[in-house]
C-alpha cells in the first residue's frame, strides 16, 4: 500500500446517535479511515446532502451492509492516501466521489472507480453536489426510462436536487421537462433554471395539465420521487410506450393501479435505487457518465444548483434547511480550515 502523511489518526465527523429529528446529529470522534483495495482517501473540503441522508438520520433508510454509520453519500476533496491497486499518482488528485455513506466527515474512503476529476471551473461545493443526483438523474431517466432527444418528461420536485439536475441534463440533450413544485414562486424558478414548463401541485391538477401541454398525448416518461397516490396519476400522463420510473416513495409505498391500462398502452414500470448496487456497477456509471456528460460540465454548459453551505458542525441546520422544503437545489456541508 503506498502511504501518505495524513494530518491525524482521528477526524470530525456526524453520527446519527439514535432515530429522530436533526438533533440526533451529533459531532463525533472517528479514526481516520483506511483504503483498501481499489479505494483511495479522500480529505473532504465538501460533501453534499441528499434526501436519503434524511431518512437514514429518521431511521427509514439504513446503510447496506459493510457501509459507513456516518450519513453523506457524495463529497469532494483531495487524494491523500491510496489502496493497493491504486497508481501513486492519484495522491494529490482533486476528485469529486459517490459514497455508499461516509461523507460527513473530513476524510472518506471512495473505490477509485467511482471517483471523477473535478471539473474546470468548478468550486469544490459545486463538485461534492454533482455525484449523487447527477448518476442518478442518468441512469433512471436516460437509461432505464431511454429517454431521447425531442421527447418529453414529467419529473416531480422541479426545485429539488433531483429535479433542478434533471432540468439541467434535459437541457443539454434536448428534452422537453415538464416539473411539479409547491408554489408559484418554485414554479418561476424553475423555469427560471431551465424547465420547459412548471405546474404548482398545489394550485393545478397536473395531470389535466399535463395533457393541455402536451396536446392530449402526454409525456413519454415520468420520474416519480413520491409513490403512492401518485403512480396511478402519473400513469395518466404517460403516453403510449411510455415508462414509469420510480426512485423513492415519499408519499407511500403502495399504489394501486389499473392493469388493462397497462397493457393497452404498453406502458413500462420500473425503478432503481444507486446506494446499494456495487461498486462495479457504479463505475460503469461513473465511466459513462465521464463521457456523455463531464465534457459538458467541463465546458461550463451544465451546472448545479447551490442552495446554501453549511459547516460540518451545522449538519443539523443542514438538515433541517431540507426538510423546510424550501430549498432549491442542492445544500452542502462545508469542511473548516
Amino acid at each position: 500500500m503506498q502511504l501518505v502523511e495524513v494530518v491525524a489518526r482521528t477526524m470530525m465527523a456526524i453520527d446519527i446517535s439514535a432515530p429522530g429529528d436533526a438533533s440526533v446529529l451529533v459531532p463525533v470522534e472517528r479514526p481516520v479511515p483506511e483504503p483498501g483495495r481499489d479505494e483511495v482517501l479522500i480529505k473532504v473540503a465538501a460533501a453534499g446532502v441528499n434526501r436519503p441522508d434524511v431518512l437514514q438520520r429518521m431511521g427509514k433508510y439504513p446503510a447496506p451492509p459493510g457501509a459507513s454509520s456516518v450519513p453523506g453519500l457524495e463529497v469532494s476533496g483531495t487524494v491523500v492516501k491510496v489502496g493497493p491497486g491504486v497508481p501513486e499518482v492519484m495522491v494529490g488528485q482533486q476528485m469529486c466521489a459517490l459514497l455508499s455513506g461516509g461523507g460527513y466527515a473530513e476524510y472518506a474512503v471512495a473505490p477509485l472507480g467511482q471517483c471523477l476529476a473535478v471539473p474546470h471551473g468548478y468550486d469544490m461545493v459545486e463538485a461534492a453536489c454533482l455525484p449523487e443526483t447527477l448518476f442518478t438523474v442518468w441512469t433512471n431517466l436516460f437509461e432505464r426510462a431511454f429517454i431521447g432527444t425531442g421527447e418529453k418528461v414529467l419529473v416531480h420536485g422541479g426545485t429539488s436536487g433531483i429535479g433542478t439536475m434533471a432540468i439541467s441534463l434535459c437541457q443539454q440533450f434536448n428534452v422537453d421537462i415538464i416539473v411539479t413544485c409547491g408554489s408559484d414562486e418554485k414554479c418561476e424558478a424553475a423555469r427560471a433554471w431551465g424547465a420547459t414548463h412548471a405546474i404548482n401541485y398545489k394550485s393545478q391538477d397536473f395531470v389535466a395539465e399535463v395533457l393541455e401541454l402536451t396536446d392530449g398525448r402526454g409525456v413519454n416518461a415520468v420520474l416519480d420521487m413520491v409513490g403512492g397516490s401518485y403512480v396511478q396519476r402519473n400513469l395518466k400522463c404517460l403516453a403510449v410506450d411510455g415508462r414509469h420510473v420510480s426512485i423513492a416513495i415519499l408519499g407511500g409505498a403502495k399504489a394501486e393501479i389499473f392493469i388493462p391500462d397497462i397493457m393497452t398502452r404498453r406502458l413500462t414500470l420500473t425503478g432503481s435505487t444507486l446506494r446499494s448496487r456495487s461498486t462495479a456497477f457504479k463505475s460503469v456509471v461513473a465511466d459513462e457518465v465521464s463521457r456523455m456528460v463531464w465534457p459538458l460540465v467541463e465546458e461550463g454548459k451544465l451546472r448545479v444548483a447551490i442552495d446554501s453551505r453549511f459547516p460540518l458542525a451545522e449538519a443539523a441546520r443542514a438538515h433541517e434547511r431540507m426538510e423546510s422544503g424550501e430549498h432549491f437545489g442542492k445544500i452542502a456541508l462545508v469542511m473548516e480550515g
